[in-house]
């Protein structure tokens, strides 16, 4: 089942925060059904996120601001999230 206002809530924080110019997100909760994190309500997603904001920064600070971005939507809207984050170059070079 997939839950556009929670996807709605989720772009609006990144687009705010990182200015993408490119931004996907991907509910896949139903891939989990009857795991923890489907039981409690928190969805599954995975984000493919181009932001020139990324420049100069490893993979792990990139995932830090996107988790930054999210706030408290990390634990109760989201219960997982696989973050592939690229800068424009990076999109570009990759394919």
């Amino acid at each position: 089942m997939s839950h556009p206002d929670r996807i709605m809530r989720v772009r609006q924080r990144l687009d705010a925060a990182l200015d993408p110019v490119r931004l996907e997100i991907d509910d896949e909760s139903e891939h989990h059904l009857g795991h923890a994190g489907a039981a409690s309500g928190g969805g599954h997603y995975a984000v493919t996120i181009v932001s020139e904001r990324f420049r100069g920064l490893a993979p792990i600070a990139r995932h830090r601001a996107v988790y930054a971005a999210l706030g408290g939507l990390v634990g109760t809207d989201i219960h997982a999230i696989s973050i592939k984050a690229l800068t424009p170059d990076e999109e570009r070079t990759s394919g």
